[in-house]
């Protein structure tokens, strides 16, 4: 929980997290050498560059200071300025830096002036701002000030930025490189994954594992799991279109001979029980078919949902359904949310009198409301009402219908087939059960 701070900002999806695995420690790594490197280099290397070009000017500094007059001082410059490489001024010109220069930039620049003061405790001031490829420095003698001047490679290293920019381009090169290893490694677990949710959704893509041995044998259970569950599915469906066929035969001879039997009280009631033999085949065999209607296909929601709502229409239900603009079309399988939202309506009409439909549309899902002015559901029933064959007495008024306790379960049911659910609460506008359909995009 306290680190729930520091896991918010990381990214969510498998490719931004593996690239973090595979940034975070080069550039870790470039930070640490690049750090070693530019202490050792602006400290050790520019120090000891500095502390040798030092100890020349300190040996001219005494050579002058031996001298017996200013002529005599100015042979010995003259004499040892070309074999030290230096520049010499005595005395020396009028125009010098009084203060130390250098540019804030200069890191290096500042352990140069540091070293000569430490060793030459005379000098007046170091310049290396006026000319960036120059050293030059003013220092008091015995015959006044001597100016000297020097190439600034002598004391610290040339281009010290190579090694960083080498670094910095072999790093991305390497980085670009790996990525697209890892893109290629991670795109069959991507795959996968899209194939499942398509599973959810009820749509089979096609797919063939590929990529590392563990990701194959994950594609390979995927592939095993789909079609087991899809042979249940059929197995299921067959059986009980077979059951419903077989027992449709000698219900159809009862209800012949009940028709051709005399006009009794008994009579009518046995083939009332026929009848309702035969609704409850109907309502298996609509519970076990499920979503199994048609292929899904873009539909524009508006248009379907108005559809059904004037069938409701037109068999004598009131319902309220304001349609807006058409909105995107969404993948689904029409035939059946058009029975999911007929099961909602007929529900809403069994137990309530006003009905009112409505539909949301947003950047992942389908919302498909439908609420009455009925008496609910309890909240503590609205899971168990969801399941197959339930029937809420004490929550639903029984006397305005009656059921097998299939309507909830089929659209649950079709909706779960969509990658979506079903939800059941309390109508702020009517009273009454709030049935919310929910279908992903």
């Amino acid at each position: 929980m306290k680190l729930n701070w520091l896991r918010r900002p990381l990214p969510r999806s498998l490719y931004g997290r593996a690239a973090l695995i595979l940034i975070v420690p080069i550039v870790t790594i470039q930070l640490v050498v690049s750090i070693v490197f530019i202490q050792r280099h602006f400290q050790g290397v520019t120090r000891q560059m500095t502390g040798n070009v030092v100890l020349e000017v300190d040996y001219l500094l005494r050579q002058v200071e031996g001298a017996a007059d200013l002529p005599a001082a100015q042979r010995v410059v003259a004499a040892l300025r070309e074999p030290l490489a230096l520049t010499v001024n005595l005395p020396a010109p009028a125009d010098g830096a009084q203060v130390d220069l250098r540019d804030f930039w200069d890191l290096s620049g500042g352990y140069v002036i540091q070293t000569i003061r430490e060793t030459l405790p005379r000098v007046d001031w170091v310049d290396l701002a006026t000319n960036r490829s120059r050293v030059r420095l003013q220092i008091e003698t015995r015959y006044g000030a001597m100016q000297v001047s020097l190439d600034r490679r002598r004391v610290s290293a040339s281009n010290p930025h190579q090694l960083l920019v080498l670094m910095l381009v072999t790093s991305a090169l390497m980085t670009v490189i790996a990525y697209g290893f890892l893109r290629s490694q991670l795109r069959p677990i991507t795959r996968l994954a899209d194939a499942a949710e398509a599973f959810g959704k009820g749509r089979s893509v096609p797919y063939k594992p590929r990529g590392a041995t563990e990701v194959r044998a994950a594609g390979a259970a995927f592939l095993d799991m789909r079609n087991r569950i899809e042979r249940q599915i059929e197995q299921r469906t067959l059986l009980l279109s077979g059951v419903s066929h077989d027992l449709r035969t000698p219900l159809t001879r009862l209800k012949l001979a009940l028709a051709i039997a005399p006009e009794e009280e008994e009579t009518a009631l046995m083939l009332r029980d026929v009848e309702d033999m035969e609704g409850l085949l109907d309502s298996f065999l609509a519970f076990v078919r499920g979503d199994a209607l048609d292929d899904p296909v873009p539909v524009e929601p508006v248009g379907l949902v108005g559809q059904v709502v004037d069938n409701a229409r037109r068999s004598g239900q009131e319902v309220d359904w304001q349609p807006g603009p058409p909105m995107q079309p969404v993948r689904m399988r029409p035939a059946a949310i058009a029975r999911a939202l007929e099961n909602l309506l007929s529900n809403a009409r069994r137990y309530g009198g006003k009905v009112r439909v409505s539909a949301g549309l947003t950047e992942r899902t389908l919302r498909l409301t439908v609420e009455d002015d009925g008496p609910g559901i309890p909240r503590a029933r609205r899971e168990e009402a969801l399941r197959p064959f339930v029937r809420l007495d004490p929550a639903r008024n029984q006397d305005k219908g009656s059921g097998v306790g299939l309507g909830l379960a089929i659209a649950i049911d079709i909706a779960r087939s969509h990658g979506g659910t079903l939800r059941l609460g309390h109508s702020e506008a009517l009273g009454g059960l709030k049935a919310e359909l929910v279908l992903a995009r």
